[in-house]
């Protein structure tokens, strides 16, 4: 009989961390006991896995011994002192953060596409890439396969939650107020988020770029191991609550069709392909991504100005695919070489 697992879920109060409680149970996750995990200020309370009430227990006092699997969603800073001290106590560590994304020792992977990297983890510790990279890499994954990635043009268009509880109300928020002719006050983001387009997320680098833009080149070049693949990146924060959107042009080394590349997706795993030619017949973050686990794509379409160019419109749920459901999916790679599968 197969094992069954102790997991700790680490900022469960959180969006993320209450999606992987919400998936961990969705999908049978072999859980012989569920501790969640939060701050002081959260401890005490309850948090849903499947049909029962957690009560939430302080991070800061719990003794890790015991756990097997340690599921993080609680931010770089927590991550950066609490998952050593997990992973030293004997748990395999899921960590949602950037605090070991860039360490050669510690594993970056997506389940459909690196999912073999889960036994090179040394620390103890396993990455989750970037929610923008990790859809964008699902659905290029079959593509470079086939004909090889040498460059990568993409424009994001990244929903407010992927900045958290205050995002998601500062949007709710502004919206009310601009509709009753009000001030709309940011204070989350540096401009006005309702009814407009900011093309920032996270600090400034000295190249021009911002964090969340490298994220795609450096999370990119180590998933897909090649450090040859040039890729081009914009990050835009847009009105929208649940689900980012990528336009994605590719150039590859050997020629790739529009038809092929539609193949090739339509089978790949976590993918669905949704490129009709007609209005609607394309893949947007409210009628397709929000609650759903799948990677889309369509606007498939060869480039008109590159020989070897194709283009793409990927959207995906950033919440879900892009943070929970990888870290299961993860843990469910984990425990399958625990159990000698």
């Amino acid at each position: 009989m197969d094992k069954t697992f102790k997991v700790a879920v680490v900022g469960a109060t959180g969006a993320v961390g209450e999606a992987m409680l919400s998936i961990l149970a969705e999908r049978g996750f072999p859980v012989s006991e569920l501790v969640a995990l939060a701050s002081e200020r959260s401890a005490g309370g309850k948090v849903k896995f499947g049909h029962r009430d957690v009560v939430v227990q302080d991070l800061a006092t719990f003794d890790p011994a015991g756990v097997d699997i340690a599921l993080f969603s609680a931010g770089g800073s927590v991550s950066k002192e609490y998952a050593p001290k997990f992973a030293d106590a004997g748990a395999v560590v899921i960590d949602n953060s950037s605090a070991f994304r860039y360490d050669d020792d510690v594993p970056l992977v997506v389940s459909e596409v690196n999912p073999e990297a889960v036994g090179g983890r040394p620390r103890g510790i396993i990455a989750n890439p970037n929610c923008s990279t990790m859809q964008m890499l699902v659905a290029l994954k079959p593509l470079h396969d086939a004909a090889g990635i040498e460059r990568i043009n993409v424009a994001t268009y990244q929903s407010v939650s992927g900045g958290g509880r205050s995002a998601m109300e500062e949007l709710g928020r502004q919206t009310a107020r601009i509709l009753n002719f009000q001030d709309p006050q940011p204070e989350k983001f540096p401009v006005q988020i309702a009814f407009n387009l900011i093309p920032q997320i996270d600090a400034f680098q000295d190249n021009g770029y911002t964090k969340e833009e490298m994220k795609l080149v450096w999370e990119t070049r180590k998933i897909l191991g090649d450090d040859r693949i040039q890729v081009n990146p914009t990050a835009v924060r847009v009105p929208v609550f649940f689900g980012h959107s990528e336009a994605v042009n590719i150039e590859t080394r050997e020629k790739l069709t529009a038809a092929r590349a539609r193949e090739l997706l339509a089978s790949a795993p976590g993918v669905e392909v949704v490129d009709d030619r007609v209005p609607g017949g394309y893949p947007t973050p409210v009628t397709h991504a929000s609650g759903n686990d799948a990677v889309f794509v369509g606007r498939i379409r060869e480039d008109l100005s590159h020989p070897r160019g194709l283009n793409l419109w990927i959207v995906s749920d950033n919440i879900r695919k892009g943070a929970a459901l990888n870290a299961v999916q993860v843990a469910e790679l984990v425990a399958a070489q625990l159990n000698g599968r």
